[in-house]
C-alpha cells in the first residue's frame, strides 16, 4: 500500500501531545462542520412552517439511532484497524476495511428497507399528527433511501481515522456540508427553476450531498493513497473478522441508542417544571454541546492512539496517551465553565431575551459549568476504550451515567413523593428540590461516572487489546484473526 505519510499521524512514536493534536483538530472541525450541516436544514425549514420545523425535530431521536448504529461499526473500525496498523500488518487492516464497508452496505439497506416499510407506525409512535405528520414522512422517506450513503461514508471515516489520518475525512464532511448548506433553499423553498418541496427538499438536499461524500469515500479507500485500501477481492464475506466488527460494534450501538432514550427521558421530567426551565435546559445543553464537540473529537482521536500503541504492543504509551488526552481536555473544559460560571447571563442572553428563561439557565450554569472537565474526561476515557476494543466497558459506563446515577437522582432530588418499603415500617422520602434537583443530578452524574471509570481504567484488563501480538508486537500472521476479549 502507497501510505499518505503526510496525512497519517502514527501515535506509536514521538512526543504525544503534538501528534495527539494533529488527530484531534480535524474531528473537532468536523463535528462543527456537522452541526453547522444540521443547522442549515432547520434554518431554511423554518421559513416553511412552525409544522414543518416539528417535522424534522421530531426526527432527531429516530435518525440517532440510525447514527448510532453506524457509530458501532465505527468503534469497532477504528480499535481493529489502528490495532493492526500499529502492528504493522496494513494488509490485515485492509481486510477489516473491505469487511465494513460490506456489513456497512448491508445493515443499512436492511435498516431501509423496515424503516420504509414501517414508516407509517413509527411516525405516529414519534407522536406525529396532523400537517407535521405529512411533513415528517415526506422527510423521512427520503431520510431512509439516505441510509446506505450515511454508513458508507462512516465506513470510509473510521477506516482512514484508524490508520491515524483525520484530515481527509474532515476535508469531505466540510465539501458536503457546503453542498448541502448552498442547494438547501433550492429544493426546500423552489428557488430558480426547482419546486418548492418543503421537508422533502431538505431530504433531497441531504441525499445529494451525502451521496457526493460516499463515493468520493469509497473512490479514496479504492485508490488506496490515503492509509488504507479497498480490495474489491476482500469483499467476499469473511465471518470471523465479520464477528468482530458485530461483537465490538454492537456496544457502542447500544451506548448510542441508551443517550439518546436518556436524553428524552431527562427532557421529559424538565418539561415537568414549565417552558422556562425547558428553554433554560435546551439552552444550557446547546452551550454544552460544544464542549462535547470538542472532547468526543478528542475521545476519537484517544481511540486511534491506544488502539496504535496496542497494535504495537507498548500498552504503557497508549496509557500516556489517555492520561494526556484527559489531563488537556479537563483542563480546557473546566477553564471553559469557569468562565461561563462567573457570566452565566451573558452565555444565555446569546439565546434568549426572556427574563425568566434567563434566571432559570444562570442557575442551571451555576450548577452544572464546574462540571463540564468531568463530562469531557468521561468521554475521553470511554474513547480509549474503544481503541482497545472494549467497547462494552465504554457501553456500561454510559449506561451508568445516565440510567444507574442521572435518572433515578433526578427523580429523587427534583420532586416530592414518598414510598413505603413492603413488609416494613421504613419509608423513603424524596428531597423535593424542584428543578434544581434536575440540575445537580446532572452534574452528580458525569462527576461520579468520570470517577468510576479512572478507577476502571487504571485496573488495566483493556491493555490486551483485541488483536493478537506476539513478545515483538506484531500480528501472528496476515490470516490469524483477531481474538475477542471482553
Amino acid at each position: 500500500m502507497t501510505g499518505n505519510q503526510d496525512a497519517r499521524v502514527d501515535m506509536t512514536t514521538g512526543a504525544i501531545s503534538p501528534r495527539l493534536f494533529r488527530l484531534a483538530w480535524p474531528l473537532v472541525l468536523g463535528n462543527l462542520l456537522q452541526t453547522l450541516y444540521n443547522l442549515a436544514d432547520m434554518f431554511w425549514v423554518g421559513r416553511v412552517s412552525p409544522e414543518a420545523v416539528a417535522a424534522v425535530s421530531l426526527m432527531f431521536p429516530l435518525s440517532w439511532m440510525f447514527v448510532s448504529t453506524a457509530m458501532g461499526l465505527t468503534a469497532a473500525t477504528i480499535a481493529l484497524v489502528s490495532q493492526h496498523v500499529g502492528a504493522g500488518n496494513d494488509r490485515r487492516a485492509d481486510k477489516v476495511v473491505s469487511q465494513t464497508v460490506l456489513l456497512a452496505t448491508v445493515v443499512s439497506i436492511a435498516l431501509a428497507a423496515i424503516g420504509l416499510l414501517s414508516r407509517h407506525w413509527l411516525l405516529y409512535w414519534i407522536g406525529a399528527r396532523d400537517q407535521v405528520y405529512v411533513e415528517a414522512l415526506a422527510y423521512i422517506e427520503v431520510i431512509f433511501l439516505t441510509l446506505p450513503l450515511t454508513f458508507l461514508f462512516f465506513a470510509f471515516r473510521s477506516s482512514l481515522q484508524g490508520a491515524g489520518d483525520t484530515k481527509t475525512a474532515m476535508w469531505l464532511v466540510a465539501v458536503s456540508a457546503g453542498i448541502n448548506i448552498v442547494i438547501d433553499p433550492f429544493f426546500i423553498l423552489g428557488w430558480g427553476p426547482f419546486p418548492a418541496m418543503g421537508t422533502r427538499g431538505a431530504a433531497v438536499a441531504t441525499f445529494l450531498s451525502r451521496l457526493v461524500a460516499a463515493v468520493v469515500g469509497i473512490y479514496i479507500l479504492v485508490k488506496g493513497s490515503w492509509g488504507i485500501q479497498l480490495h474489491v477481492g476482500d469483499l467476499w464475506p469473511d465471518r470471523e473478522i465479520l464477528g468482530n466488527l458485530i461483537s465490538i460494534g454492537y456496544p457502542a450501538s447500544l451506548d448510542g441508542w441508551a443517550r439518546s432514550f436518556a436524553a428524552v427521558a431527562l427532557a421529559a421530567l424538565v418539561a415537568r417544571f414549565g417552558p422556562a426551565a425547558t428553554a433554560a435546559y435546551g439552552i444550557g445543553v446547546r452551550l454544552m454541546s460544544v464542549s462535547w464537540t470538542v472532547s468526543g473529537a478528542v475521545g476519537q482521536a484517544t481511540a486511534t492512539g491506544v488502539g496504535q500503541n496496542l497494535g504495537a504492543g507498548t500498552p504503557d504509551r497508549a496509557v500516556a496517551v489517555t492520561r494526556t488526552a484527559t489531563v488537556a481536555t479537563m483542563a480546557i473544559l473546566f477553564a471553559a465553565g469557569g468562565l461561563v460560571w462567573v457570566f452565566p447571563e451573558i452565555a444565555i442572553r446569546i439565546f434568549v431575551d426572556d427574563a425568566a428563561v434567563i434566571d432559570e439557565g444562570i442557575v442551571f450554569l451555576r450548577i452544572v459549568a464546574l462540571a463540564w472537565g468531568f463530562f469531557g474526561g468521561l468521554m475521553v476515557i470511554q474513547g480509549a476504550f474503544r481503541g482497545a476494543g472494549h467497547t462494552k466497558v465504554a457501553m456500561a459506563l454510559s449506561m451508568l451515567s445516565r440510567w444507574i446515577f442521572r435518572i433515578p437522582a433526578a427523580v429523587y432530588l427534583a420532586f416530592a413523593w414518598t414510598v413505603t418499603i413492603p413488609g416494613t415500617a421504613i419509608t423513603v422520602s424524596a428531597l423535593d428540590w424542584g428543578v434544581e434537583g434536575l440540575w445537580w443530578a446532572f452534574a452528580a452524574s458525569a462527576t461520579a461516572s468520570f470517577f468510576v471509570g479512572v478507577a476502571w481504567f487504571a485496573r488495566g484488563a483493556w491493555k490486551e487489546g483485541v488483536v493478537e501480538t506476539d513478545l515483538d508486537g506484531a500480528t501472528g500472521g496476515a490470516e490469524d484473526e483477531p481474538a475477542m476479549d471482553d
